[in-house]
């Protein structure tokens, strides 16, 4: 294992590598037990200080991604590979001990009112990971490293003796920031990090991330389904959709040349700040039912949805195909 972890690092300078990702949970239907297929056949790498943002609507396996990488569900099949180590390998049944890895690889949940921990302060609720990897020499150091956290996520040195009810929205996840950064991770999965809060508030806490971006070099797994939010903080962009990965480019790229008829529809959704543009653009409007994760159609999952589906869409799903610059598309038709 030695000698793949060089290999790895050797060939690809990624810091994360996720091939062929699948989560599929048990769920009784009836009598018996069928595997909902939350994430199917997911591929995609992450360099050294880069965010790849991570979008599509509700339920099409966005968090799963996030929380699998991390282990906190145990992946399906697959193969995860994070700075060269590989963690998880189906084919060659790999799966390590993640406890040193939570020092490098952390998450910032989505709901800042039920992740933090309404019976301890702001300080113990930073200090816990300090704890857990004992991290510190003595309580002094403890303390100046909380409050060094708390002045870096933009809290005051006063709100440490505080409990998490007597925040915003906004100060709380700025809590669980800093207690994701608390142990210096080159890796931070934020999962829907910003969508719980006010618009301006969003904001502030976007630019937060790139400024702890500059200053730690933190790669990001952005998750989200504000496509404006995504284009605003990724460096490249990867589209979901029941699953699977429908297109993945550059951001610019993205935005300016989709290609995937869910991807085209998505950024039609996107509100317009001049009136005039919003008028002259068209809103492309998807008809059909969405499958259902438990009985998931033949072929590609979004043929139900799409104009252009043909009899090739019913039968095989197509593969990421590089359409030139790094930007991958799975359609057939496009």
């Amino acid at each position: 294992m030695e000698n793949e972890k060089v290999k790895t690092k050797a060939q690809s300078g990624n810091l994360l590598e996720v091939e062929h990702l699948k989560e599929y949970y048990p769920v009784s239907v009836g009598m018996k037990k069928v595997p909902l297929k939350a994430v199917e056949d997911v591929s995609f790498t992450i360099k050294p200080g880069e965010t790849l943002g991570l979008v599509g609507e509700s339920g099409c396996g966005k968090t799963t991604v996030g929380r699998t990488i991390l282990q906190l569900y145990k992946p399906t099949a697959g193969r995860i590979v994070f700075d060269g180590d590989v963690l998880f390998d189906s084919e060659k049944k790999i799966k390590v001990d993640m406890l040193p890895y939570r020092k490098r690889m952390q998450m910032v949940f989505q709901d800042p009112y039920s992740s933090l921990d309404p019976r301890m302060t702001v300080e113990d609720i930073i200090g816990e990971p300090l704890d857990v990897h004992k991290l510190y020499a003595n309580k002094k150091e403890r303390r100046e490293k909380i409050l060094s956290l708390m002045e870096l996520v933009g809290l005051n040195a006063e709100h440490a003796m505080r409990y998490a009810h007597e925040f915003s929205g906004g100060q709380r996840q700025r809590i669980g920031i800093a207690r994701a950064l608390a142990v210096r991770p080159q890796f931070i999965v934020c999962d829907e990090a910003v969508s719980a809060l006010d618009v301006s508030i969003q904001a502030q806490v976007i630019n937060m991330f790139e400024e702890i971006q500059e200053k730690l070099g933190v790669a990001y797994l952005f998750i989200a389904h504000d496509l404006l939010v995504v284009h605003h903080i990724s460096d490249r962009i990867a589209v979901m959709y029941l699953g699977r990965m429908m297109e993945t480019a550059d951001a610019d790229e993205l935005n300016e040349n989709p290609i995937h008829p869910y991807t085209l529809s998505l950024l039609s959704a996107v509100p317009i700040p001049d009136p005039e543009t919003a008028r002259r653009s068209k809103r492309i409007v998807l008809e059909g039912d969405v499958p259902s994760p438990l009985k998931m159609p033949a072929g590609c999952p979004f043929r139900t949805r799409c104009k252009y589906a043909t009899e090739q869409c019913a039968k095989e799903m197509p593969e990421l195909k590089d359409r030139g610059n790094g930007h991958l598309v799975a359609c057939w038709n496009k």
